[in-house]
């Protein structure tokens, strides 16, 4: 069982590709602290367009995302810097291609396509690392052999299918002992009839009937359902996302915003966490990256409608922001003046304070 070969596993491509799919469609934010304060700053080209022009943000997040996930590792050519010295263009790599080279227990570089890097050349993000280790772990090294089960399960029921896994039926002569060269006949006789899909016509001395499937070799599907759970344990997915069986047959939550924020805070919130702190090495200090996570928190009309709501209330958020974060634009007078008549009662007034004092 190989990172490529796992691929075929339908739960293995399922995991990989939820969390790609979120991490990558975060918008990627730039801060600092200012008076202790978080402001948000202007983001560099880099975070913009890493892979160059024809390599965005998203699908370069994507892609490592994808890398880290199955193999532990990512690996990119520097291949421009900025003034500062700081990644300006990072040129993602096949992890087949890249081989990191260790010396007396030091990172001494790396070779990639069979030509030689130095360790300030090359971006390497690790995931599921270990103390002495440079490089990270690969779940699939792990999984392999309870997907490479799912997988002898999924070719043993095609070999079934098509009749390769055990004999397809059973023909027997009720009447009398059949010699072997006689069998031989006969069954030749039989394929060749029921080949093509023909009628095969016999007496009544003869008896066919297909051989079905034993407890022991028919057991594929429970080990499929069994091997889906597992993928997604080792992929931390859990395995309702990815349509894997469950035990208790389903599971329920209140609402959609509490499955996602369970699925943000355990399964792929550390991993966010881990980018974060990877892509801040891009930028100088005391400047930081933040995905915003928001996004996967998505939350169903009648709940986002109850937190904004509250939120305004309790002056966490101005009304115009909780209009904003539903792209609208700010009430304008007219809007304003249809509350007062829908509700009668009209909005408090600047007060007119005397000619030189502040109010």
């Amino acid at each position: 069982m190989t990172g490529t070969g796992a691929f075929r596993h339908s739960a293995v491509w399922a995991a990989l590709r939820v969390r790609a799919d979120l991490i990558s469609t975060m918008p990627v934010d730039v801060y600092r602290y200012v008076g202790g304060v978080q402001v948000e700053v202007a983001k560099p080209p880099v975070l913009l367009d890493p892979g160059g022009a024809e390599v965005p943000m998203h699908e370069w997040l994507y892609s490592s995302q994808v890398d880290l996930d199955r193999a532990g590792n990512s690996f990119g050519i520097i291949t421009a810097v900025d003034g500062m010295g700081l990644p300006a263009r990072v040129e993602l790599q096949d992890l087949a291609s890249c081989t990191v080279v260790v010396r007396s227990g030091k990172l001494a570089g790396y070779r990639i396509s069979g030509k030689w890097y130095e360790p300030g050349e090359v971006w390497h993000e690790r995931q599921y690392t270990l103390a002495g280790l440079h490089v990270g772990l690969s779940p699939v090294a792990y999984a392999a052999w309870s997907i490479q089960q799912s997988l002898s399960a999924q070719q043993f029921a095609l070999e079934w299918f098509a009749g390769g896994a055990i004999p397809a039926g059973d023909l027997k002569n009720t009447a009398k002992t059949v010699n072997p060269r006689e069998a031989e006949v006969i069954k030749q006789r039989f394929k060749a009839s029921v080949g093509n899909g023909d009628l095969f016509v016999h007496g009544m001395d003869w008896e066919y009937k297909p051989i079905q499937a034993t407890a022991s070799d028919a057991n594929f599907i429970a080990a499929q359902n069994l091997s889906n759970g597992d993928v997604g344990r080792f992929f931390g997915v859990p395995g309702d996302i990815i349509d894997a069986a469950v035990s208790s047959g389903s599971i329920t939550y209140a609402s959609i915003s509490q499955r996602n924020l369970q699925l943000l805070i355990i399964n792929i919130g550390p991993a966010v966490t881990r980018r974060e702190l990877a892509l801040s090495r891009w930028l100088p200090r005391p400047r930081f990256v933040k995905l915003n996570r928001n996004v996967v928190l998505a939350m169903d009309p009648e709940t986002r409608a109850k937190v904004l709501g509250q939120q305004v209330r309790d002056r966490l958020v101005a009304p115009s922001e909780a209009r904003a974060l539903d792209n609208r634009q700010p009430f304008t007078a007219e809007q304003l003046a249809e509350f007062d008549r829908l509700f009668g009662v009209p909005r408090a007034q600047p007060t007119t304070a005397p000619s030189g004092v502040t109010p």
